[in-house]
């Protein structure tokens, strides 16, 4: 394993740990939300990097840092959700939950790996408040194509963005310092 991918694989050991003792706390609460919901939840998140990153600090005890691993858990829940489309039952069992988790970082991880291929780990010489505001505009271009009922004309679509975001919102927890002490 490179170091990017031992990197990788730690972030999101963090955001899964994360996610599954918060699911024990409220279950699958979330599943009641639409995906323009759950797009607006993450907007609100990186929302509050980019003014923390502006302002220099921040008024309430969390930093870049929390805001950043949930981006990534809110947008593994939409591609979940994306999946379940047709499914309105809102409580999934924890194994199954798992499941699904694993399922969708490990699309992510796959794309990321094909694309830093390609682009030579550009990512590594990017700030982190440039990928925040990439982070931002996929938001928005996310938001764009929910208000056109999902229809694109040569867009990639919402899926994809929602993995891109993931991904950037990984580099950044790693430029953060958050990856140090992997195995």
């Amino acid at each position: 394993m490179n170091n990017t991918e031992l990197e990788y694989k730690h972030i999101i050991r963090i955001c899964q740990d994360l996610f599954e003792k918060k699911n024990k706390d409220y279950g699958t609460s979330w599943r009641i939300l639409r995906l323009p919901s759950i797009t607006d939840q993450i907007f609100i998140k990186a929302q509050r990097i980019r003014t923390i990153q502006d302002n220099g600090f921040s008024k309430v005890d969390e930093g870049e840092v929390p805001e950043f691993i949930g981006i990534i858990n809110y947008c593994v829940m939409a591609l979940i959700q994306a999946d379940l489309k047709d499914s309105s039952e809102l409580e999934i069992p924890f194994i199954e939950l798992q499941e699904m988790y694993n399922k969708q970082v490990s699309e992510v991880m796959e794309l990321l790996f094909n694309k830093n291929h390609d682009y030579g780990e550009a990512w590594r010489d990017m700030r982190v408040s440039s990928m925040t505001d990439i982070i931002l505009m996929k938001l928005f271009r996310i938001k764009q194509i929910e208000d056109n009922q999902g229809k694109t004309i040569v867009s990639e679509g919402i899926k994809s963005g929602y993995q891109d975001i993931i991904n950037y919102a990984v580099f950044c927890l790693i430029k953060l310092g958050q990856a140090q002490g992997q195995q």
